[in-house]
């Protein structure tokens, strides 16, 4: 097998991954694993009286596929920590 052989082959491969990567399901998957992280982290982080939650969430569908969190400060968002700067936190930045 030559090297261009190998090279298509793994081209193809990727391709795949990023097909399988990009089903519905997985991509609901993905959210719903992250999301539950956001939460422990968030509840790990009040506990531990930090001033800072994860407040936003950012699939990337590449190769490989990432998730990465958004980390805000609760006074940036001019919120002290209640039930409603919680639900601000998991909002974002601007509640709708």
């Amino acid at each position: 097998m030559s090297i261009l052989d190998k090279a298509k082959e793994l081209s193809n491969r990727m391709a795949d991954k990023t097909v399988e990567f990009s089903s519905d399901e997985v991509i609901a998957s993905t959210i719903i694993k992250a999301v539950e992280k956001q939460e422990k982290v968030n509840a790990i982080l009040k506990a531990r009286g930090s001033n800072y939650r994860i407040g936003s969430l950012n699939l990337g569908m590449g190769i490989p596929p990432s998730v990465t969190f958004g980390i805000w400060r609760l006074s940036d968002i001019g919120a002290e920590e209640t039930g409603e700067a919680a639900a601000m936190v998991n909002k974002g930045p601007i509640a709708e």
